[in-house]
């Protein structure tokens, strides 16, 4: 009996740990991305707004550095005719496709010491990434129908 309680606990640590699939990409996501470019699934002139913070235009070129070991990062937008700055988040996994070892997750924009002033953050889906590549998606509903934003980086 208490090797049977003893082999439930582990099996439950094991569980509840973190996927194989999880730590392989935030070893790959871990350091510095620019992200260098942004389409729509829709042809055609739309007036974006990224993360309730700036335009695609602004977003475009934008430096992005993530630290996975305590799930945070800062981007930095470029474009000097944009607001300039650094720009700090947290980003919580939130579901795992462990066939292709792509996520859903939570990005929270916060301040330099990771407090959030909204308490809001912007669900992405992890598209694509490799060693160089990254692809978020977004989706959002633009007239009632699904719009999908998707942003490509490159590994610096």
């Amino acid at each position: 009996m208490k090797h049977a309680i003893i082999f439930l606990f582990a099996l439950c640590l094991i569980s509840c740990g973190t996927s194989k699939t999880v730590r392989d990409s935030k070893k790959v996501i871990k350091g510095n991305w620019t992200l260098t470019s942004i389409t729509y699934s829709e042809s055609g002139t739309y007036n974006v707004t990224l993360l309730d913070d700036a335009s695609k235009s602004c977003f475009e070129g934008s430096t992005w550095q993530f630290i996975p070991n305590n799930n945070t990062g800062v981007y930095t937008i470029n474009d000097s005719s944009c607001e300039l700055g650094e720009r700090f988040f947290v980003f919580t996994i939130q579901e795992i496709d462990e066939t292709t070892g792509l996520y859903d997750f939570l990005l929270k924009p916060t301040n330099k010491k990771g407090k959030s002033e909204t308490n809001q953050g912007f669900r992405l889906r992890l598209n694509a990434l490799s060693e160089t590549n990254m692809q978020w998606q977004q989706t959002v509903s633009v007239n009632n129908k699904p719009f999908t934003i998707f942003m490509n980086f490159t590994k610096l």
